[in-house]
């Protein structure tokens, strides 16, 4: 018999990249007595990996839970970036309700319209809050408005629409329900909270049924299943099926650990009830979208669909002339077992085995997506290469279709042009232009996903850092041509040694220099580009020739123009087919996929 559990909620928190979702979970934490008065809490403790900490965004979802007037709300942090959409998707099977975060100036984004659909189309209620109202040029009353477009451009029904906002400055640790004012501290969120997300429902005598929404991974325990008690009650030690409504699965395993959130950690407990967010360990095997039930009745839950990759690439062992030099973890098959393992947290990431016992193909939701692993893998000590992203084409009706982007980018009327501009040159089409406030135009273009590679960086220098883009995965449409080639071509090392100061100099007018005085160079490597699309080879290590009779004035300091550094992303943009990137945790190198210059020429 289905009953309500009072003493429960379960909530998400949606919202648009570093609109200030975990800003406000550390300050509902902080205030709800989950931290001692004199415990020091580190900003933004969410998100917990370096890369989220300096990137901002969230890319794996998060589970706390804190207690307001004695009843247990459950809060899920969401990534707000579509290449983690996956991610969303499940993460709002297991809540009753969202809280959407919306910046007060900036106002609905891409993202925000990206899970506010999900969550609408599950039917879940949405209560907003307007954050960051304390910051110069807020415009919470406009921002209303537009959220209220955005809930009617997505088909909400009329109890959605009838939805509660709350003013929030979660920086400052305050809320209220009125724009004028404002307030001391979260309690009206919280009040709020508890009033519109409806008590979960389920029968708690019933043959048990828990959905697996994420996982979590842990060298000493293995997997990690979380997901939420749809049916029954669950105790340690039981004997359980695992079964999968898409696959034929169907194994008899025992629960070893139970665990529910208390804050920040994970709290060892015996059994766990209907309604409540667990996470349990021992079950070999578990995975996203598996459904654990009573052994007498193995019955599935329908899961959500997971995002297909859109870019691939090759990941190979570093064979450079430096290869072993500065990573821990260099062999194929330490490369392979690390590739392997983010398959177990990681569900919209593919990897395949190639011809080659050292090369593993690496298929993605994005470039971001692909660049985020790149990273994450340098700074665990692994050295490694990459090829240039390669996006994954469809034959539909016998037509070669590619998968598009939807891109929002914000943007000073000044360098409007030169937006559009680029986005034309790489196939992009313009569907939306509106006056934002602040002297900002948005711009609205559907692009194929290829064009943007790499033009997040160009964006930058174009709009001297004032450009914002967002993007949204927008489906497969029909091939729309040919995106013309980087103009520039590569400055290539012809020997090994070191750059000096004269090599370079007698070249920097060929184009511009990757490398500055004193570094390693091999054969091979690109150390620059040239202006003029051509390939050239250049010897950056040539020293000065020394005479018995100096000119006077000849010594005069050679001046060097400083060299480019490129970011992971921009790295990738420029590498063409015939190169890779050598990712080692202190460099990333450009070089040629056949260093021998005489070998590049016979292979052309």
């Amino acid at each position: 018999m289905n009953q309500k559990i009072k003493d429960i909620r379960n909530v998400a928190i949606i919202a648009h990249v570093d609109h200030g979702k975990t800003t406000l979970v550390d300050e509902l934490l902080k205030q709800s007595g989950t931290f001692r008065k004199n415990q020091s809490v580190e900003e933004r403790v969410m998100d917990s990996s370096d890369l989220e900490k300096e990137r901002g965004i969230t890319i794996l979802s998060k589970n706390t839970a804190i207690y307001h007037n004695d009843i247990k709300i459950n809060i899920v942090d969401t990534p707000g970036h579509a290449d983690f959409g996956g991610e969303v998707e499940r993460i709002l099977k297991m809540v009753n309700a969202v809280v959407l975060v919306v910046d007060a100036f900036e106002g609905p984004m891409p993202q925000t319209k990206f899970v506010l659909k999900k969550a609408l189309e599950l039917d879940l209620p949405v209560i907003v809050c307007i954050n960051k109202i304390d910051r110069p040029k807020a415009r919470p009353d406009d921002v209303i408005d537009e959220v209220l477009d955005l809930f009617i451009e997505l088909d909400a029904n009329e109890d959605q629409l009838d939805c509660p906002f709350i003013y929030a400055s979660a920086k400052n640790g305050t809320s209220s329900l009125d724009s004028e004012k404002e307030g001391v501290n979260m309690k009206p969120l919280l009040d709020t909270v508890l009033e519109y997300t409806p008590a979960p429902v389920g029968d708690p005598e019933g043959d048990l049924q828990i959905l697996i929404s994420t996982i979590d991974y842990n060298d000493y325990v293995g997997r990690i299943g979380v997901g939420k008690i749809e049916r029954g009650t669950i105790n340690i030690n039981q004997d359980v099926i695992l079964v999968n409504e898409q696959s034929d699965k169907n194994q008899k395993v025992k629960i070893s650990k139970l665990f529910e959130f208390e804050g920040l950690k994970r709290k060892e407990v015996n059994k766990a009830k209907v309604g409540s967010i667990i996470a349990l360990t021992g079950v070999e095997g578990i995975n996203i979208g598996d459904t654990i039930c009573d052994i007498n009745n193995p019955e599935a839950l329908p899961f959500v669909k997971i995002s297909e990759p859109t870019l691939s690439m090759i990941f190979s062992v570093n064979d450079s002339p430096f290869a072993g030099r500065e990573g821990d973890f260099v062999t194929s098959r330490q490369l392979r077992e690390r590739l392997f393992k983010e398959l177990h947290t990681d569900l919209s990431l593919k990897v395949e085995e190639t011809e080659s016992a050292d090369a593993f193909k690496v298929l993605g939701r994005g470039e971001l997506h692909l660049s985020i692993l790149i990273e994450t893998m340098r700074r665990e000590g692994y050295e490694f290469q990459v090829s240039k992203p390669q996006v994954l084409y469809k034959k539909i009706d016998g037509k070669k279709q590619e998968p598009m982007e939807l891109v929002t980018i914000d943007v000073p009327e000044e360098f409007m042009g030169a937006v559009i501009e680029k986005l034309g040159s790489r196939k992009g089409k313009m569907i939306n232009m509106t006056q934002s406030k602040g002297g900002y135009t948005r711009l609205e273009f559907s692009i194929p996903a290829r064009g943007l590679i790499g033009y997040r960086s160009e964006l930058m220098t174009d709009t001297k850092g004032h450009g914002i883009l967002n993007s949204v995965y927008d489906g497969y449409e029909p091939y729309k041509g040919e995106i013309p080639k980087r103009s520039l071509g590569s400055l290539i090392a012809t020997k090994d040694g070191t750059s000096v100061t004269y090599g370079l100099y007698n070249i920097q007018d060929r184009g511009s220099l990757f490398i500055p005085a004193g570094v390693e160079v091999y054969e091979g490597m690109v150390v620059g580009q040239s202006s003029n699309g051509m390939e050239i080879d250049v010897n950056v290590c040539k020293k000065k020739q020394l005479t018995s009779i100096r000119k006077s004035g000849s010594e005069e300091a050679l001046r060097l123009v400083p060299p480019i550094e490129m970011s992971l992303e921009e790295c990738l943009e420029f590498i063409e087919d015939d190169e890779l990137l050598e990712v080692t945790p202190k460099s990333l190198r450009i070089r040629k996929r056949i260093l021998q210059k005489n070998m590049r020429y016979k292979s052309k």
